[in-house]
């Protein structure tokens, strides 16, 4: 989905954001179409990419090309990744649960429960709503299309420079308040991953807690997730794990960085959160098979509007529905942040699901895994 290259590195960033090695295998061996699909983003100049399909009772995982592009070690089918965007989808669970117990409405304002915070050239809090944050329809500037911001935190100069630095969520949200807003709330649709930020702040806000802490007590602790975590400031990733990699330029030519160690402040809510491909595999199929949200909230989850950059697709709170090639309906989330790229997909009725990750930023086709896995002759 292209939604991931909002938070991407390298080729994504100011514009808007191969060595193989034998693939590990459990479960079932016919998965052909989803593997050769594998084996393609290896082909394109990726270093690697790892996968798991679940259907049903049959779970099947596998992985293609290196972990590690100077040591030439596989990649591991347990790696843990950064997920970029699909933190969003915890998010919104999370503000869909406090919905439900009453502490919030979708309905009220950002100014109701951040006081000033969304003001500036033309911004206004009091006339956008938390559901207009968590569909993308608030107007409001995505700050990682800020050019100084991509300047400082995507292209090669600025990153190594800064890859380790902390930001915090008010200095974000000034990015975007530099800015007019991209259209009047409600008018039309703009993947911004300011509205997630403020989505985060407003847990903190009605909780009296920070975002990952409600995060990982609602969701990640329920669900037994043991591979995901909210990582804050911390620099590293746990193992096991892979080596990221990305170009840290506008373009996809040129030589290929390691930027695994980042400080993932600079994607917060919108983005910052690690997991592993049976996680996420767990934590879509929980959420479509409802046992995290109640059915009026699952239904307002599932409530899209057209994606306007994104042809084909519908977006809800944090969850996106789009119609393959063959008919399947899906619902899931890409993410892209420096040197990872992934993506989850979920029938709707959670019983058939893929992850997958590619640890470069700046090759490979997810898309044409996902239409294997879910359409290919499997």
């Amino acid at each position: 989905m292209a939604v991931r290259k909002a938070l991407a590195g390298a080729a994504a960033v100011v514009a808007s954001v191969a060595l193989a090695a034998p693939a590990l295998a459990a479960g079932p061996a016919h998965h052909d179409a989803t593997r050769e699909a594998l084996r393609a983003a290896v082909r394109a100049g990726v270093p690697g990419v790892t996968a798991q399909a679940v259907d049903g009772r049959t779970t099947w995982s596998a992985t293609e090309g290196v972990g590690d592009v100077r040591r030439g070690t596989p990649r591991s089918a347990a790696d843990r990744y950064r997920v970029g965007s699909i933190t969003k989808t915890f998010v919104a669970t999370v503000l869909l649960q406090l919905e439900a117990e009453g502490r919030l409405s979708l309905d009220d304002t950002v100014e109701e429960w951040l006081p000033g915070v969304v003001r500036g050239h033309g911004h206004d809090g009091r006339r956008i709503t938390v559901r207009q944050l968590l569909n993308h329809t608030s107007g409001i500037y995505n700050y990682t299309q800020d050019e100084d911001f991509g300047r400082t935190y995507f292209l090669k100069d600025g990153f190594l420079r800064h890859r380790y630095d902390t930001t915090r969520p008010e200095d974000l949200v000034a990015v975007a308040m530099s800015h007019r807003p991209d259209f009047a709330p409600g008018t039309s649709w703009h993947y911004s991953n300011t509205n997630y930020i403020l989505a985060g702040m407003i847990v903190e806000r009605v909780t009296g807690r920070p975002w990952g802490e409600e995060v990982h007590r609602r969701v990640i602790a329920p669900l037994h997730l043991r591979g995901t975590s909210v990582p804050g400031t911390r620099t590293t990733l746990p193992q096991p794990s892979s080596r990221a990699y990305g170009k840290l330029a506008e373009t996809a030519t040129g030589p290929s960085y390691d930027v695994t160690e980042l400080n993932p402040s600079l994607a917060g809510s919108a983005g910052e959160m690690i997991s592993d491909s049976a996680d996420l595999t767990r934590f879509y199929r929980a959420l479509l098979g409802g046992r995290l949200l109640p059915p009026q909230q699952l239904k307002e989850m599932k409530t899209t509007v057209p994606a306007a950059d994104l042809p084909g697709a519908g977006y809800g709170l944090g969850l996106m529905d789009r119609t393959l090639s063959c008919g399947v309906h899906v619902w899931g989330h890409g993410g892209g942040i420096h040197g990872s790229t992934s993506e989850a997909a979920t029938t709707p009725d959670g019983r058939h699901a893929l992850a997958l990750n590619l640890n470069g930023d700046w090759a490979g086709d997810t898309d044409a895994v996902i239409e294997a896995e879910f359409c290919g002759r499997n």
